[in-house]
């Protein structure tokens, strides 16, 4: 009981507050629910939580699949999309209103996968005005899944708000488009215990003993000889005045 009272409220403050355009843009809520079928009311960002009980979720893409997106950033209320085609585990094409310009329909974009484990918790989606990929990544709740998957027609109507058909994409143009490859993070070396660091030195290569310093005199010419200490020292102080 709790939640319906928390979604209706949440659904009614979002017509109370919506602003005045938003009465002839047309919403990516009421684009995905007649696409999908899903049948889901009140902002994107609500649809998840909403979803639980009443149709299965997941993290794998299905074509007819709702993908639910998270707030983020400018994009508030969250978004919700659908998913046309499956092309691999990386990257699918969508269907979705309201996403590059107010109020535009894109079928058949491409979004993908950016997480890290391959669960399509984050995603980067075409942006059709600058005719290349999004430049963030967008987090997302996951996919939702109809009873009956399947793709229905949309046909704008005054009641919905005034659409653009902006991108109907050839599938065969993603061909090209690749999922980039994960950058791996070097992981740095662990470092090492100055304790075990100071053991080793001192096996592997024991520090010098300091020896002290000492005066070697060559006594080779002296042995056997009958002078005296001093008459040797004598010889050493002329040898060095001599020098």
């Amino acid at each position: 009981m709790f939640r319906m009272t928390r979604w209706a409220a949440a659904a009614l403050l979002g017509l109370l507050s919506a602003p005045g355009w938003s009465a002839t843009t047309l919403q990516c809520v009421p684009y995905a629910r007649i696409v999908s079928g899903v049948e889901i009311y009140g902002d994107a960002w609500t649809w998840w939580d909403q979803a639980e009980n009443r149709y299965r979720r997941g993290h794998a893409p299905k074509k007819g699949a709702v993908l639910a997106f998270r707030p983020n950033g400018p994009m508030q209320l969250g978004h919700v999309a659908v998913v046309s085609r499956v092309l691999d585990k990386r990257r699918i094409l969508i269907r979705h209103a309201n996403w590059s310009t107010p109020g535009a329909i894109e079928e058949d974009v491409l979004a993908i996968d950016l997480s890290d484990a391959g669960d399509w918790s984050e995603v980067r989606v075409w942006h059709s005005l600058s005719d290349r990929m999004g430049a963030r990544g967008n987090p997302t709740f996951g996919f939702i899944y109809p009873d009956k998957p399947k793709l229905h027609p949309f046909t704008p109507s005054p009641e919905l708000g005034s659409s653009t058909l902006l991108a109907r994409v050839d599938p065969a143009r993603w061909d090209a488009v690749k999922v980039p490859a994960p950058v791996e993070k070097a992981t740095p070396p662990a470092a090492a215990s100055p304790r075990l660091v100071l053991a080793l030195a001192d096996i592997d290569s024991p520090p010098p003993v300091k020896k002290k310093a000492r005066l070697t005199l060559d006594l080779a010419n002296a042995a056997g000889s009958e002078r005296s200490l001093a008459d040797i020292i004598a010889d050493v102080k002329r040898s060095a005045r001599l020098r």
